[in-house]
């Protein structure tokens, strides 16, 4: 099983393109949002040697642009997919990628593929689903930007699969916590037994430092060009 983080608002690498987004490519053949800007993320799987053709399915976290923009650019090479989203799309959005791909609209929990589950559509304002993935070294859960709160999605995660949490990545929208709240959410994480973290996009400066406090050389640095290889 491989990750690899393919548009986030910082690049590890000279030659691959930073905007404000998240992508990733979970195996060979799902990509978890798009980031947005469909020019930026072919650009940067060109560059990474990653076949946007072989992508089956996208699952979109939740309905901000920055997390859908660049879905136009994938089913303007590949029509071959299909789409899962949370239900609370706006029904314009859902009709007009059903004029490209097949949609699933999410609302519980679901294995989406083999091993890979989508936690349904969490959160009374902005629904979200994040994504969690088996590996032989626990479980990971991908986060688009955890409007449901990051804690809340990864008890949903272990509710939905079970087993220990090896990874938590992604975004997790903590910028306009307090040092005080990122504590207690490092508290519940350390509590529920998260053995990783690599936290980008919109978790905010304070918080990845926080973090990367917290876990040293269990804090992964994410960014565009960050490819991570685990077990099945």
């Amino acid at each position: 099983m491989k990750i690899a983080v393919v548009y986030d608002n910082k690049s590890l690498y000279r030659e691959l393109l930073p905007a404000w987004g998240f992508s990733c490519l979970v195996g060979d053949d799902l990509l978890f949002d798009t980031g947005g800007d469909g020019h930026r993320l072919l650009s940067n799987m060109g560059q990474m040697g990653l076949d946007v053709g072989r992508i089956k399915s996208v699952v979109l976290s939740h309905a901000h642009g920055d997390h859908t923009g660049g879905l136009g650019g994938v089913l303007a090479v590949n029509k071959n997919v299909t789409v899962y989203l949370p239900c609370s799309f706006p029904s314009g959005f859902k009709t007009q990628v059903r004029t490209y791909a097949r949609v699933v609209e999410v609302q519980g929990p679901m294995e989406i593929v083999e091993g890979i589950y989508t936690t349904g559509e969490m959160g009374r304002g902005i629904g979200e689903q994040a994504l969690v993935v088996k590996t032989a070294q626990g479980l990971v859960v991908i986060t688009g930007c955890a409007h449901p709160g990051i804690v809340n999605m990864v008890k949903k995660a272990r509710e939905v699969v079970s087993g220990e949490i090896y990874l938590v990545m992604g975004g997790f929208h903590l910028g306009g916590l307090g040092k005080r709240g990122i504590e207690s959410i490092i508290a519940e994480f350390r509590r529920l037994g998260v053995r990783k973290v690599a936290p980008c996009h919109c978790t905010g400066g304070r918080a990845m430092g926080m973090f990367a406090d917290e876990y040293g050389e269990d804090f992964i640095e994410a960014g565009v060009g960050l490819v991570l290889e685990m077990g099945p």
